[in-house]
């Protein structure tokens, strides 16, 4: 894979770009991932057109930020130091989970370069109460509180994306995880959201369909559901994903 890194606003950001062709697609991952699980995506749209994938601060290859800042503001402006490092002056944004909460955040600051916008599994947002206790019970036993969340996303996983994803956990300190987790909840996606005019689809499993999740906060953006996947959704179902994906890339110019 043509892998490089770009110096981001406050680490270097390895990037993997291919294809040539067509809009591109710009895709970003989630808390404790890389751009390694967006490889099936990758393959299918590099046939026809170029697809760039990259690490967020602090995950895969790309260094960690000194400050430690890892709010959403702060992933978004990695986004934009990649797109601005390749050149890409108009492209289609995919987020995954926290990755879409920096996509939405990006799409609207930045309205006019971002043709299309697909949320994958991206947090809505939690009452303040309820995102207090779980921090609350992530700071005094991070790893007791945090085993049922992880089983929970990871229900429906293949073996193959159980074993990926577990790995990439293990490599997150509890400082990061818990800046990326209570960046997550101090995100309100819907201001954002609304802000951004431009096509939309979010895309959610059985994992993320509660009264709080995207779907069902802001309803009149169009949505659908992929069946018995885990929260990795695009790994585990990659040909019902890749499919979505290309009809949706098909309806934007």
């Amino acid at each position: 894979m043509p892998l490089e890194y770009i110096e981001g606003p406050v680490a270097q950001l390895q990037v993997d770009d291919g294809g040539t062709g067509g809009l591109p697609v710009v895709f970003v991952h989630s808390f404790a991932g890389s751009a390694k699980h967006w490889k099936p995506q990758l393959a299918h749209l590099r046939k026809k057109r170029r697809a760039v994938a990259f690490d967020l601060r602090g995950h895969g290859k790309s260094a960690p930020p000194e400050d430690g800042d890892y709010a959403v503001a702060a992933l978004a402006s990695d986004i934009g130091a990649v797109v601005d490092g390749l050149g890409l002056d108009r492209f289609v944004l995919v987020g995954h989970s926290i990755g879409g909460s920096a996509a939405v955040a990006y799409a609207a600051a930045h309205p006019k370069r971002v043709v299309g916008l697909v949320l994958a599994g991206a947090p809505g947002k939690v009452p303040a109460e309820q995102a207090r206790k779980v921090m609350g019970a992530l700071e005094s036993d991070f790893d007791g509180a945090m085993r049922p969340y992880w089983e929970k996303l990871l229900s429906g996983a293949k073996p193959d994306v159980r074993a990926t994803v577990e790995h990439d956990a293990k490599s997150m300190s509890r400082e990061a995880s818990l800046r990326l987790i209570r960046a997550a909840f101090e995100f309100d996606p819907l201001p954002a959201l609304q802000r951004y005019s431009g096509p939309k689809l979010v895309l959610y499993t059985a994992s993320g369909d509660t009264p709080n999740d995207l779907q069902n906060l802001a309803p009149n953006v169009p949505h659908r559901k992929i069946e018995a996947t885990s929260h990795w959704m695009q790994m585990d179902e990659p040909e019902e994903f890749n499919q979505l994906l290309d009809a949706f890339l098909a309806s934007v110019r």
